[in-house]
Formats: structure tokens, C-alpha cells, sequence
């Protein structure tokens, strides 16, 4: 009997060796896609990272959730960016797109928005001690800025809420290509943080000031990098969510006879994202994101006429 167990027990250890090795390996991954001769867009286990070429170095928007992604990261745009990073951006707070951070020195130019610095404080305070301290965001951008490095224009902009309240995007002037972080997805279903200030009804809105910059290519947060066409398409679906979601709540519709109900026509070929313990974003989760975001501005509404 004892026998069996320690054959079982070997067995067990040798599967969970195996299954940690294969998310390791998976991700560890990192993809490289050149959208232009400067810049290149890197698909991981996390959100998109985007890295552009210069003469003095490379400029790193978004890098992974674990650190030693970051360090790959950190490689591989020292090759494509023309040397040492000259600047890291962070689109906004989430995990999978800051923690990537502590592969460089302390001491780095950080970019992000006010309120991806305030989240990162308030919902991540205890990873960014100690040694992460120092490659916090530390340069805040509220609205828009433009910055020139080794001969290429970088142009920040902060347009709105969408699936944070702190979404940055990331203009490359000269190369017309834009990172939108997750304001946008491409191909699979978007996830929105209310707790962050996030919101699906104003997301469509935003989309339309980021549409009405200069860009060709689109590096989405999660899914292949696009074009216009991709954005307007993802635009038209949460514009399609907002309203079916408020349409719902108006006419007392309960959470699960709206999950019955929906059918969200421009969401039709969107696929769930998901990576084991990392992300899980589906049909379901856009919906209640949506429904609950709709309920609770009704709410505030007829609170705020009972108290007229």
C-alpha cells in the first residue's frame, strides 16, 4: 500500500513539474511583429507591449506582468530599438502591464497618467515597495504632452474612461502608429475596471478622440495589432454593449435573463480571452461589467431625484 502511495505521490509531483514548466514556457514566450522599420509590436502572456526604435534607444510602451518578462523584454528592445531604454510608458496600472517594470534600474523614466499612478497606490501599493519603488511611474501625463527622442516624436494623450479611468495612449508621429492599451481589443472580448474608474458607457465616446488622431497601425492591448477599421469595429461594440446594457436596466431586466437575451450583433466573431490564473475575459464578464456599471448610474439618478 505504502508502495502505491509514494508511486502516486512521484506521480502527482512529476505532473505538477511538468504542467509548471509548460506555463512557464508559456509564458515566457514573446512574439515580435514589425509594423513599421521603427517600431515593433511584442505579444506575451500579458498585454501587447510596443517598442520604438531610435537613435539615442529604444522607447518601451507597457511591459508584462512578471519580472522576468520584463527582462526579455528589456532585451530584445535593446536589439530592435537601437540600444539602452531611453523611456518606459505604462497605458495604465494593471498587473499585466506594469509589473515588468522592476527588469530595469531604478532610476527610469516611467510615464503614466495621475490616475494609473493613484490605482497603482491604491489597489497595488504592496508590489510597488521596497526595490519596485524605483521604477514607479514617476512622470505623469494629464491630457496630452509630446516628447522628441533620438529624432522621433512621441505624442501621450489621456482621452477619457474606457476600461480604466487612467488609459493612456501612445502616438509614434513619424511611424503612424498608434498604442492604444486596453482601450482597445482586437478579436476578443474587453474587460472594464469599474473599481478604476472604468467605464463602458463613456468608452465609445473615447474611442472617437483616439480616432480622430493620425494613425495607420493599431496596437491593441491584447489581440494582433490593427488598423482603423479595427478600432471602429471594437467602437461599435462597446457603443452596442453600453446600450443594450442601459436598455436592460431601464426595463428592469435582471443580470441573468440579460445574459439570456443578448445578442450583441457586432460582437459576433469576438473570442473569450483567457490565460490560467492570469486572464479571463469573456461574453459573460463583458456583460456584467456592463450591466452592473448601468445599474448603478440608474440607481444614482433616482437617488439623486428622491433627494430634490
Amino acid at each position: 500500500m505504502r508502495r502505491k502511495l509514494g508511486v502516486a505521490t512521484a506521480a502527482l509531483i512529476a505532473l505538477a513539474g511538468m504542467l509548471a514548466l509548460y506555463g512557464y514556457d508559456r509564458v515566457s514566450r514573446l512574439e515580435s511583429e514589425a509594423l513599421t522599420e521603427s517600431v515593433h509590436a511584442l505579444y506575451g502572456a500579458g498585454g501587447n507591449v510596443a517598442v520604438l526604435r531610435t537613435e539615442r534607444g529604444a522607447v518601451v510602451v507597457d511591459t508584462l506582468r512578471f519580472p522576468f518578462q520584463g527582462r526579455h523584454i528589456r532585451e530584445m528592445a535593446e536589439r530592435l530599438g537601437g540600444g539602452p531604454t531611453q523611456l518606459l510608458i505604462n497605458t495604465h496600472h494593471h498587473a499585466d502591464h506594469t509589473h515588468g517594470n522592476l527588469a530595469w534600474a531604478a532610476g527610469t523614466r516611467v510615464l503614466a497618467t495621475p490616475s494609473a499612478r493613484a490605482a497603482l497606490e491604491r489597489f497595488d501599493a504592496a508590489f510597488w515597495q521596497g526595490s519596485a519603488s524605483g521604477v514607479v511611474p514617476g512622470e505623469l501625463v494629464d491630457g496630452q504632452r509630446e516628447l522628441r527622442i533620438g529624432g522621433k516624436t512621441i505624442r501621450l494623450y489621456a482621452l477619457g474612461r474606457g476600461h480604466t479611468a487612467g488609459d493612456l495612449v501612445v502616438l509614434f508621429v513619424e511611424d503612424r502608429v498608434l498604442h492604444a492599451g486596453d482601450l482597445f481589443f482586437n478579436g476578443v472580448y474587453p474587460s472594464v475596471d469599474l473599481e478604476a474608474g472604468g467605464s463602458i458607457q463613456e468608452w465609445a465616446a473615447t474611442l472617437e478622440r483616439v480616432l480622430a488622431l493620425d494613425f495607420e497601425r493599431a496596437i491593441p492591448g491584447h489581440g494582433r495589432a490593427s488598423d482603423r477599421a479595427g478600432v471602429i469595429a471594437f467602437q461599435r461594440f462597446v457603443a452596442e454593449l453600453a446600450d443594450y446594457a442601459r436598455r436592460s436596466v431601464a426595463a428592469g431586466i435582471s443580470f441573468d435573463e440579460t445574459i439570456a437575451r443578448a445578442d450583441l450583433a457586432s460582437g459576433a466573431q469576438l473570442e473569450a480571452l483567457r490565460v490560467p490564473l492570469l486572464l479571463d475575459f469573456d461574453r459573460e464578464s463583458a456583460l456584467r461589467g456592463a450591466w452592473r456599471e448601468a445599474r448603478d448610474l440608474a440607481d444614482a439618478a433616482a437617488t439623486s431625484a428622491g433627494g430634490r
